[in-house]
């Protein structure tokens, strides 16, 4: 009896690290066919268009059908979106990170993580739309810009959007930090501000980083939250009011049309092929700093 149950259960365990194995490998084989395919039909522009890599990147004249498809101000405006984001949500994220972790009563927590836990879930077309019916209207009202589309309606809809991100992270970078830090500087004298500044942030710093760097990948990749308060010009940013454009937004709003093989068609692919490595980047400097963390 005893022999029998050992063969099922080691059948059993067999049939399960087989499962997870096809699983994995699953995973594995569609990554590497997307990033391949990504690959072959967004390096068409350069080997099949001869489209100088040089010219795609830095050219600001996106003018498919006179040949010239540049997409500096796409990424000029992904970037500037992207930055402005992160400057207002990064250190609005952390700094409630730093309030849930170490000054927040034990009920107050309970009650605010799951509402930031519900933002995350939340669908990126209500935070658009939100910002569409309400943030633009009111940079239109008490602003010089004339319809309230721009860098700061789009920056500010991602701030909130990677807000959760930075929380959630920032708060357990701090409590994965040792007890013995806060309660030896507290022994030495320090105020509880004090040791928040001098001990716990600078031990703290890597996770921070891996927070900042996972909401800088959320803003990087948002597409429709932004194409509806951004104002897609094709034109660099001329101020915080101004409207612009960025590569996901183009990329929606000139795929349908573009037919098959066509210089168009390949652009994009150009475009979603310069974002994931943009995203694959982004991915290196976590690794790295979570290796510094460990």
């Amino acid at each position: 009896m005893i022999a029998v149950q050992a063969r099922r259960s080691h059948r059993t365990e067999t049939i399960a690290v087989v499962g997870l194995r096809l699983a994995a490998g699953f995973v594995i084989l569609a990554m590497v066919a997307l990033i391949a395919y990504l690959a072959f039909e967004g390096t068409k522009t350069f080997y099949v268009d001869k489209f100088p890599l040089w010219s795609f990147l830095f050219s600001p004249n996106f003018a498919v059908d006179a040949g010239r498809p540049g997409a500096a101000v796409f990424i000029v405006g992904t970037l500037a979106v992207t930055l402005f984001a992160i400057v207002i949500g990064g250190p609005f994220g952390i700094a409630v990170g730093v309030f849930l972790s170490e000054i927040a009563p034990y009920r107050m927590t309970q009650i605010l993580k799951p509402a930031i836990e519900v933002m995350v879930g939340i669908p990126s077309v209500v935070y658009g739309w939100l910002g569409l019916t309400l943030l633009v209207p009111l940079i239109r009202t008490h602003t010089s810009s004339p319809s309230g589309f721009g860098l700061a309606a789009a920056g500010i809809v991602l701030a909130i959007m990677i807000l959760p991100t930075v929380i959630t992270l920032s708060e357990d970078a701090f409590r994965s930090l040792p007890g013995s830090l806060k309660e030896g500087s507290l022994a030495l004298g320090a105020t509880r501000w004090q040791t928040i500044t001098r001990v716990l942030l600078p031990s703290a710093a890597s996770g921070l980083a891996v927070a900042l760097i996972l909401g800088i990948a959320r803003a990087v990749g948002e597409t429709l939250a932004v194409q509806m308060v951004l104002g897609n010009s094709t034109q660099f940013p001329q101020g915080l009011f101004a409207p612009t454009a960025a590569l996901t937004t183009e990329i929606v709003t000139d795929m349908p049309g573009a037919t098959e093989g066509s210089l168009l068609e390949h652009v994009l692919f150009s475009m979603a092929l310069l974002l994931l490595v943009i995203a694959m980047v982004l991915i290196v400097f976590v690794r790295v700093a979570l290796r510094k963390r460990a």
